[in-house]
């Protein structure tokens, strides 16, 4: 963990959203009203995710994000401070109202969402300039698409260090520049598909061949996340040996809830390549798989993320190197 003066691990530019979920034996109708069996409501939003995952691991973190001036908001923040966020520059803007995501889940796995982004919106240009010395000295910057994309260029252009972006929600014909910005371009296998314009990606092969479209349309290094298949990975093109590799997967006895899991490990990926900077790629990739491969053995999004003490990353990630190569 960094501990002098501005010097952050992670800085993440993102989303901030609640999520306010009712379980339902099935889904309503058009007009109809339903009694539910439950509710809940948690923090999310894959911004605030991502910061909360690497937070948890140790990493140093600020937070640049908007919520809505309403209890939701306030309670948001006080949350992400609770974490040991720095959240200096999440704002609580007056006469908006902070983004949720309406959630209903039937007994048979269906569910209905309707997003409302609310102050996310607000996610400027500007505030990738606000404070300057922070994207000067941090090591690495999480972005997704999740907030307004003119924000997350001018956050990505605006920073000195290692860039991630996660490329979700996926959208096709995206701006070049938002693909060659990132040093890190990393998408899930369905957002991959969608980028490249592939019919699916389903396996390592298909990923394979995703991962090479990606770097022809002007992506750095580029990650596909393939769930319980692990990840493939290939660093840039004018600074690899341009190979494709394949980071096996953590098996799991039993899974739990999947949601966040790939915020876990874009968060755990941040923290790896701020404190292990001479870690090979692979490697880092391979301790990220492990916290994800935690985080779904556990309910709910940013509560199954795991804390630093409970997962114990190797002190020295070369002794994953066996859990990924060439394909």
């Amino acid at each position: 963990m960094s501990s002098d003066g501005d010097d952050y691990d992670v800085l993440v530019f993102g989303s901030c959203i609640v999520d306010f979920i009712s379980y339902v034996p099935r889904l309503p109708k058009v007009g109809e009203t339903l009694h539910g069996t439950r509710f809940a409501t948690g923090n999310g939003g894959k911004g605030a995710n991502q910061c909360v995952a690497a937070a948890r691991l140790g990493s140093r973190t600020a937070f640049f994000g908007k919520l809505g001036d309403d209890p939701w908001g306030a309670a948001y923040r006080t949350a992400l401070a609770a974490e040991g966020v720095n959240v200096e520059q999440v704002d609580l803007l007056p006469g908006e109202s902070t983004g949720i995501a309406q959630i209903n889940v039937a007994d048979n796995g269906d569910n209905q969402i309707v997003i409302v982004t609310g102050a996310n919106k607000r996610l400027a240009p500007v505030d990738a300039f606000r404070r300057p010395e922070l994207f000067e000295r941090a090591r690495v910057l999480v972005c997704q698409l999740e907030t307004p994309i003119d924000g997350t260029i001018a956050a990505m252009q605006s920073f000195r260090g290692i860039s991630i972006l996660n490329a979700a929600p996926a959208e096709t014909n995206l701006p070049r520049v938002i693909l060659s910005l990132p040093s890190i371009f990393c998408v899930n296998e369905t957002e991959a598909a969608l980028i490249a314009d592939m019919p699916s990606v389903t396996d390592v092969q298909q990923a394979k061949v995703a991962t090479r479209k990606l770097q022809t349309m002007g992506c750095k290094t580029v990650i596909v996340t393939l769930g319980e298949k692990g990840a493939v990975f290939a660093r840039a093109l004018d600074n690899g040996d341009g190979q494709v590799y394949h980071v096996k997967p953590l098996k799991v006895d039993k899974v739990v809830d999947t949601t966040g899991a790939g915020d876990a490990f874009i968060g755990a990926l941040a923290h790896c390549l701020a404190n292990y900077p001479d870690a090979k790629l692979g490697n880092c990739i391979a301790a990220a798989n492990r916290v994800a491969a935690w985080s779904v053995q556990m309910p709910g999004t940013q509560s199954s993320f795991p804390r630093a003490d409970e997962i114990e990353l190797p002190a020295d990630l070369a002794t994953l190197q066996d859990q990924w190569g060439c394909v």
